[in-house]
């Protein structure tokens, strides 16, 4: 056998070889992770939840008619994908608490007194807060009123 010809086999079984492996290496791959959901991001929260400006507030109401504090956040967060338990306490256990010089427009903002969560908003940047208050009042922009708050990231 020739040399010229001995090569040329040696190039081709080299080259089965490496495809043999490639095949294998792309069949035995673990499939490509799932990547997490997008975080919705602060602006397009705060953008839906400043288009209920002035909806008025309702007792138990989760909108679009009226709402009570934390049926407006839940309603905004499902608005943008993302689930929230019903009440501003079972909201709080939901979220991962963020430092005040780390929250960002979005976050949610839990208001609280000995110990007890009462009220929730979506933090709007600069001390700010878009929540549906109390009876009488509708949706609206505020600052925050109080150094009992933390916040919250879904």
């Amino acid at each position: 056998m020739s040399t010229t010809r001995r090569a040329l086999l040696h190039a081709q079984n080299t080259l089965a070889v490496v495809i043999v492996f490639t095949v294998a290496l792309i069949a035995f791959s673990p499939a490509p992770r799932a990547e997490a959901a997008p975080r919705p991001s602060g602006d397009r929260l705060v953008k839906i939840a400043a288009s209920e400006r002035g909806t008025p507030y309702r007792a138990g109401g989760s909108g679009p008619g009226g709402f009570d504090c934390s049926g407006f956040t839940r309603w905004v967060y499902a608005r943008a994908g993302k689930q929230l338990p019903r009440t501003s306490a079972a909201q709080a256990a939901a979220t991962r608490n963020v430092a005040r010089k780390a929250a960002r427009r979005g976050d949610l903002v839990f208001f609280h007194s000995g110990g007890r969560v009462y009220h929730v908003g979506i933090y709007a940047g600069h001390g700010r807060v878009w929540h549906s208050p109390r009876p009488g009042q509708g949706v609206r922009l505020d600052r925050i009123w109080t150094g009992a708050h933390f916040f919250g990231r879904r």
